[in-house]
């Protein structure tokens, strides 16, 4: 039987459209959704830090504790940066912990007396950073103690280690041991000065002479002087 041509390719035509609907259809229930992306959680690094001042007779400004991506606080031979110059002269440790490359901060609360225990607890999201602890002795003219650029990364969760640190100067202040230049109660003079007359580098620090050893201009007393190590300082990754 032969079918008209109009009628054929109107038939042609009809097949060819369920043809293509049967297509789409497929297509569209063969697409492959992309997966969820699930982020990563965030690790916590924790480190507690516990602070013993060794010294007989001398207070020890509130302690920074600062954790940076790299580099030190100070380096001996060097000169001291401003804000170690303003926590060395006078136990200001704000600069410090303000500075643009910390990552993690905490300060002890008040100054650490003689013989006296404090703790700081510290945080951060990445590991294998610097840590830096300083305060000053504050019965001195531009001394501080503390550690520098200690790499985190080295202790492991549960692990602890133990330093006896010891006094350095600043060299940004000569070392009168006067009245009116040393901060501390045992003296009550001028704290941070922004003139330099010492050898402007960091150095270790050679001790309080004290008015008892023969420094009649000094305001200090033989309980004030000290032998290095000033600072016990143990640290503890708890998380």
């Amino acid at each position: 039987m032969k079918y008209p041509t109009k009628v054929a390719s109107a038939l042609c035509c009809s097949a060819l459209t369920v043809m293509l609907a049967s297509c789409g259809d497929s297509n569209s229930n063969n697409t492959v959704q992309p997966p969820v992306q699930t982020p990563a959680p965030v690790v916590t690094f924790q480190y507690e830090i516990q602070l013993t001042n060794l010294s007989q007779a001398q207070p020890i400004s509130p302690i920074a504790a600062v954790i940076q991506a790299t580099g030190t606080l100070w380096s001996i031979g060097q000169p001291a940066s401003v804000a170690l110059e303003r926590l060395a002269e006078g136990g200001n440790n704000s600069e410090i912990l303000n500075a643009p490359n910390v990552i993690a901060k905490a300060s002890a609360i008040g100054a650490l007396a003689a013989g006296a225990t404090t703790k700081i607890t510290l945080e951060t999201t990445q590991l294998g950073n610097r840590l830096s602890i300083v305060g000053m002795p504050v019965n001195t003219n531009d001394a501080f103690t503390g550690l520098t650029g200690y790499d985190l990364s080295t202790l492991p969760l549960g692990g602890a280690e133990s330093f006896d640190v010891i006094v350095y100067d600043a060299g940004t202040e000569a070392n009168s041991e006067s009245a009116a230049t040393v901060p501390g109660p045992a003296a009550g003079g001028q704290g941070f000065n922004s003139e330099r007359d010492d050898v402007n580098q960091v150095r270790m620090h050679s001790g309080v002479v004290s008015q008892d050893d023969g420094l009649s201009s000094s305001a200090l007393n033989e309980s004030q002087r000290f032998d290095n190590p000033m600072l016990r300082v143990r640290i503890n990754r708890t998380k």
